[in-house]
């Protein structure tokens, strides 16, 4: 038994002393940015930290507490000089982290007193074969919509330095959220994509639907009190938040149309529940006859 024990156990051994000597490299928190609804933005610097698109990194913060490492998506995007993560504030943990950033008080923080942070990673997810696909659709429901912030930077960025040698051509966006509270700081990017877009006349090149699941009877009557105005009174973006949920069936059939003979990436950054309705519709609307269209379907989950 041991010598089937010995090599796994040294490989182990070998990758916790690699991430405990990642671990101790100093990180700089060069801003913190508060967002609406107790969410938090840490925007980091950390000597030759590389990433890709959809990675993740785990955080720990030995104000709060010395054991306790947590995992978050990164929001930022590669090409920019700094990686950045948004924490809600749900816990005990990131009430601990809040504090401790100063967040919880009126005047401005100097950066001396921010706390120290270390950070292990990145690590890869599915989301980063985004850039293999001409199209693709990216779900992300509730929180799990931050893989696809440094995402869809990362597509701008590309974009505007070299359009023309950017395989993906095509983006449709679905996000599903239970309440507007999570909306905020990623309607502000939204807002920009759609701005930018429309200033270089390719507003097509990103199709987005925001789905509000936990509607009631009086967001339901004040939607459509509102709905022939320009912009939503909730995001306010030009397309108009939905209520409910999608239905995938007909959303599958509609993008299956209007890009046949196409290898379309599927990325989705959610519950179980969802991931298993989204493989089925990839399965179900991929033709047998390999020049046809295909649904290519890849998860995350938290």
């Amino acid at each position: 038994t041991w010598k089937w024990v010995v090599g796994p156990m040294f490989l182990y051994l070998c990758e916790r002393l690699v991430r405990f000597w990642r671990s101790q490299q100093k990180v700089v928190i060069t801003k913190v940015v508060i967002h609406p609804f107790k969410t938090i933005e840490l925007q980091m610097m950390k000597k030759g930290f590389k990433m890709e698109v959809g990675q993740y990194i785990f955080v720990k913060c030995p104000a709060v507490s010395k054991l306790e490492w947590h995992p978050f998506t990164l929001t930022s995007a590669p090409e920019e000089d700094y990686f950045s993560i948004h924490v809600r504030i749900v816990g005990d943990w990131t009430e601990g982290l809040f504090n401790a950033c100063g967040c919880d008080k009126q005047e401005f923080q100097e950066a001396w007193k921010l706390p120290k942070i270390a950070v292990d990673g990145p690590f890869g997810t599915a989301s980063e074969d985004v850039f293999s696909y001409e199209t693709v659709m990216l779900v992300g429901a509730g929180i799990g919509v931050t893989p696809f912030a440094s995402v869809l930077k990362s597509v701008w960025y590309k974009y505007c330095h070299d359009a023309t040698n950017l395989k993906l051509k095509k983006i449709y966006f679905y996000w599903l959220c239970r309440d507007t509270h999570a909306f905020e700081w990623f309607a502000d990017l939204l807002q920009s994509l759609e701005a930018q877009m429309q200033e270089r006349n390719n507003a097509e090149f990103l199709s987005y639907n925001i789905y509000l699941t936990g509607w009631d009877e009086f967001q339901a009557t004040h939607f459509a009190v509102h709905h022939e105005e320009e912009k939503d009174v909730i995001t306010g973006l030009k397309q108009k938040t939905l209520y409910g949920r999608p239905n995938w069936e007909n959303e599958f059939k509609t993008i299956a149309g209007q890009h046949p003979g196409s290898r379309i990436g599927v990325f989705l950054c959610g519950p179980e529940g969802l991931a298993d309705t989204l493989n089925k519709q990839s399965i179900n609307n991929s033709e047998a006859d390999p020049r046809g269209v295909h649904f290519i379907f890849n998860k995350e989950n938290f």
